[in-house]
């Protein structure tokens, strides 16, 4: 995973914690929901990107190139 995805990644974590706690004080259950599809969206995004590096590192070793 890229330097660049982890940030982004971590950018819509906190953008989604922020949205789900604003929801939260405000009542709004609307924000709320939004702000756990943003950190449900960034986890499945992580964990894709943990897939795709495994998969490198899995090819890196049976050609050689590790």
């Amino acid at each position: 995973m890229g330097i660049q995805d982890k940030f982004e990644n971590k950018a819509e974590e906190f953008k989604g914690r922020a949205k789900e706690a604003a929801g939260a004080a405000t009542g709004d259950e609307d924000l709320k929901n939004e702000g756990q599809g943003d950190q449900a969206s960034s986890a499945l995004k992580k964990g894709a990107e943990k897939v795709k590096d495994k998969a490198n590192e899995i090819a890196g070793k049976l050609t050689g190139d590790d």
